[in-house]
């Protein structure tokens, strides 16, 4: 989605931040990264230690902030979206305290 969706995604990047579809992308990379590194087992330990504090970031300044909206809709992204990157945190810091490395 990163990739090929960035111009869509660049709406839930905060407005402080300068370059929005830069981050997207950046985000994006991580996230490949993140991936092959745990495919190839080569810094895997760091690799999803690195991805539970991205998910983390992600759930403290995008999605706590969607849940102060007045629009429902918006309300019930932002708690679908916290409750899953929340998980998938978890679950990065698991891997990380199984890895080898």
């Amino acid at each position: 989605m990163h990739m090929a969706m960035g111009g869509n995604m660049t709406g839930m990047v905060p407005s402080w931040l300068p370059y929005p579809i830069a981050f997207v992308y950046l985000v994006g990379l991580g996230l490949i990264a993140a991936t092959v590194a745990l495919i190839i087992n080569k810094k895997a330990k760091l690799a999803m230690t690195l991805l539970g504090v991205l998910l983390l970031i992600f759930v403290f300044t995008i999605h706590l902030g969607g849940l102060m909206s007045d629009d429902q809709m918006v309300m019930q992204m932002s708690m679908m979206n916290l409750l899953k990157d929340t998980a998938l945190a978890g679950a990065a810091f698991y891997l990380a305290s199984q890895a080898d490395d």
